[in-house]
């Protein structure tokens, strides 16, 4: 390689650092923007610079008065974190995957993670019903079976996929199509069986929504829905060099198996956590990467962080037009992340598919 090469390639590394810190600055401040829009919007319309002065308040230990501070603090705040923190870990989720398979078509619930918490959520909803009343069951009941639910898929999936203390990326994928639609069929199995209310609430959790979020049910997935974004970020590295090829990254000290059953786990958490929050929310997982990749580059120290980022303004957003769209209701947030998503995701295939291959 001559000198002239060497310069080129060294400027070319510059500029794309350079402009994948310019991106997590402007997207940082794009959730940023979208916390304080969604705090402030709803049937009482609360001005930007009084949000922030109430964040600021209360930031500070003081009590703060006032029916606005009350309906920030109390009512929209731990909705909007939700969506911040789901929306971050399946951004984070869908560049775990897609860097995992090395397919930039890769989805979180490829794996059937999604598909599993979903039907441990519709036994919740209809065998609980039948078996104590929907009165009786505790309000988490329905979180922590959809978490138990993800988990246990991805151990089944883990146990498929393993052989000789060695994962095949291939297999898990197989069996993640394969255990989707066995979930697929055991929910529908619960649909038919289910009665007017228990499908109404099948119908809406299927569509996902931030609408029932409580400070309590944060505290139960808020820290799991964190650990995973934070555990994805110890993985930048190892993405990095699996580009290169499993043999490849082994040789560059990359404890390949560990790394990809951490990306796993971290998936199942992410998604399990998520679902468990908000209900099933589709295309944040597949065109937050895809974005995040055109703007901030390929490398993974800058895509997992802006997947976070990107996903959490993306989520918060998409919350905030459910609320107000078809107001004093509520549309169901899995039919706005789809109707801004699939015409995003189908504009980044026709349009730029060279750079996308």
């Amino acid at each position: 390689m001559s000198a002239a090469e060497t310069v080129a390639i060294a400027d070319l590394t510059r500029a794309r650092r350079r402009t994948g810190r310019i991106a997590l600055v402007g997207l940082g401040l794009l959730a940023m923007a979208a916390l304080v829009l969604s705090l402030g919007t709803g049937p009482l319309a609360i001005a930007p610079d009084r949000v922030v002065a109430i964040l600021a308040e209360a930031a500070t230990g003081r009590a703060v008065t006032g029916t606005d501070a009350a309906v920030v603090l109390a009512v929209r705040l731990p909705r909007t974190l939700a969506a911040l923190l789901a929306g971050g870990a399946l951004g984070v989720a869908g560049a775990l995957m897609q860097g995992l398979f090395r397919n930039p078509l890769a989805d979180p619930g490829l794996v059937g993670v999604s598909a599993g918490a979903g039907l441990a959520a519709a036994l919740v909803i209809v065998l609980g019903d039948r078996l104590v009343g929907a009165a009786a069951l505790p309000a988490m009941a329905l979180p922590f079976g959809a978490f138990l639910g993800g988990l246990a898929t991805t151990a089944l999936l883990y146990a498929v996929a393993t052989r000789g203390g060695r994962t095949s990326v291939t297999i898990l994928l197989l069996a993640g199509i394969a255990v989707s639609a066995l979930a697929g069929a055991g929910t529908g199995i619960l649909v038919y069986l289910s009665d007017d209310r228990q499908l109404r609430d099948l119908t809406f959790w299927s569509l996902g929504s931030f609408g029932g979020t409580t400070w309590s049910k944060l505290a139960a997935t808020g820290p799991l829905l964190a650990l995973a974004l934070v555990g994805a970020l110890t993985l930048a590295r190892a993405l990095d060099a699996l580009v290169l090829g499993e043999a490849e990254a082994q040789h560059l000290g990359i404890p390949v198996e560990r790394m990809k059953a951490a990306a796993v786990v971290l998936t199942a958490l992410a998604v399990g956590a998520a679902v468990a929050t908000a209900g099933v929310i589709g295309f944040v997982g597949i065109v937050v990467p895809h974005l995040v990749r055109l703007i901030a580059g390929p490398a993974h120290g800058r895509v997992l962080p802006a997947s976070a980022l990107l996903g959490a303004a993306l989520l918060a957003g998409a919350d905030t037009i459910a609320r107000v769209i078809v107001a004093p209701a509520e549309l169901p947030i899995g039919i706005v992340t789809a109707l801004i998503g699939a015409p995003v995701f189908l504009h980044l295939l026709i349009g730029r598919g060279t750079r996308l291959a």
